[in-house]
Order: structure tokens, then C-alpha cells, then sequence
């Protein structure tokens, strides 16, 4: 997080400056969830793994939070980006082809997490149908995108990806790199596509939209106070991130 950015965080929510994260941090509560079922003897899956920049990026508690490697049987993390071999977050990298079969066996995998990684996703149905094969009967399927119709999705929607890498450089307080920056589709983030693609017949779908600190501001704390009104006052669909919580019946 770059220093004006974290001056806005440390303004808009105080107990950040102490715990270095704010109350309705989106990957606290995600991976607080994952821990909630998480056990040493687990297969876990990354999908969607990156390169792993959130190694650059966190620190004290909420790195410790956040990494499962260590904390499972085995992690293993895939991404078309060949960049996964590097990430020093996972046991296991494996390089994979977009809407190509993963190349691990059926219900091989306790837990499949996935982050910021649906929003990319060009073939739901497909994806779909190899998370769900290669998860086990009683597996959770967890992943956070940010909601189609949430203020960041409209505008990904609205603007040509061509376009995104320039303007994350002056929005974006997340840290991300040139190369952390992938066309989106959002043919996968809103609870109905969720359903859509995860069957009742399959799956218990638990997922729910949830609003965090406000993102793309750029650090400029006016523009912060702005997004975070407008979240406090659309309707919840309207919300700024999609908590996906499937789990396998």
C-alpha cells in the first residue's frame, strides 16, 4: 500500500494505525472464513495463484492471516501466468491452459480458494465444471471478486481493457504491478451466476455481497469519502465485493 493510501485508510478507520488492516477488510474476513474449516490434513488449491504479490505486500498479522501454506497438508497453486512458478506463498506450482481440463484427479482437493480471479473468468460454465470435479464431496469452494454491479465492476465494465493498466497507475491502492493486470469479462460475479454455474442439485451456495473500505481512490481521501457514502447508500446488491462460499454436497 503506497504512503497516501495509507494515510486515507488510517483517516477513515483508526484501529488500522494499531492492527494494520480495517474492521471490514475484505481478505481478513475472506480468509478468516477459510480458517474457519481449514485442516492440517487438507489438499488446498490456489486457483488463480499469481505470482504472489501479496508476499510484498502484507505484513504482521495479516500476512500470517493469510498464508495457508504451512497450515495444510499440501498448497498447490495454479494461473495461466507462467509467473506462478515464482510465487514463494505455495508449495506446488502448476501452470495450466484457459478452459483446459485441470490437471489434477476428481475430488483430489478439500479446498479451492480463489482470489480476484473470477472477474477474468471468459468461460464460466466451463471453470465451473472443473472446480466442482475436482473438489471433494463436503469441499468448499471459496473466492472473492468484486461484484458486477459494485462501483469497481461497472467501471472495469465500462472502460476497455486496454484502458485498465493506465488507469490503475493513478486509482489503484493495492499495489499491483503492470503484470498483475489481466482483462476482465464478469460473466461470474453476481450471487445469481453463482447459483447459475454451482447448482443447488451440487452444491450449497452460501456466497453474499460485502462492502469493505472503499477502493480506487488513488489516495486522494476526498474521492475515499466519496466512495464510501455511495456504498453506505445503494442497495446491498449494489455492494462492492462477492464473497463466493460454495460448498459440495
Amino acid at each position: 500500500m503506497n504512503p497516501k493510501a495509507k494515510r486515507v485508510l488510517e483517516t477513515l478507520y483508526p484501529e488500522s494505525r494499531l492492527s494494520g488492516f480495517a474492521r471490514n477488510d475484505h481478505r481478513v474476513l475472506f480468509f478468516t472464513l477459510i480458517h474457519s474449516v481449514l485442516r492440517p490434513e487438507m489438499n488446498v488449491l490456489d486457483y488463480g495463484a499469481g505470482r504472489g504479490k501479496w508476499a510484498e505486500l502484507e505484513t504482521g498479522y495479516k500476512r500470517a492471516l493469510t498464508t495457508l501454506k504451512g497450515r495444510c497438508a499440501r498448497l498447490t497453486g495454479c494461473d495461466i501466468d507462467p509467473a506462478v512458478r515464482d510465487n514463494p506463498l505455495i508449495d506446488e506450482a502448476v501452470v495450466i491452459e484457459p478452459d483446459a481440463p485441470l490437471p489434477f484427479p476428481d475430488a483430489h482437493f478439500d479446498i479451492i480458494t480463489s482470489w480476484a480471479v473470477l472477474e477474468h473468468v471468459d468461460n464460466p460454465a466451463a471453470a465451473a465444471a472443473e472446480i466442482a470435479r475436482v473438489l471433494k464431496p463436503g469441499g468448499v469452494f471459496f473466492a472473492w471478486t468484486p461484484n458486477k454491479w459494485g462501483y469497481v465492476g461497472i467501471g472495469a465494465r465500462l472502460i476497455p481493457n486496454r484502458f485498465h493498466a493506465r488507469m490503475l497507475r493513478g486509482l489503484d491502492t493495492g499495489g499491483r504491478r503492470g503484470e498483475d493486470v489481466f482483462p476482465t469479462r464478469y460473466r461470474l460475479n453476481t450471487v445469481g451466476a453463482v447459483s447459475r454455474y454451482f447448482p443447488a442439485d451440487d452444491f450449497e451456495n452460501l456466497s453474499f455481497i460485502h462492502t469493505g473500505p472503499p477502493a480506487y481512490h488513488g489516495g486522494n481521501l476526498l474521492l475515499a469519502r466519496f466512495w464510501r457514502l455511495y456504498n453506505a447508500l445503494v442497495p446491498p446488491a449494489l455492494g462492492q465485493s462477492l464473497f463466493v462460499v460454495a460448498r459440495k454436497r
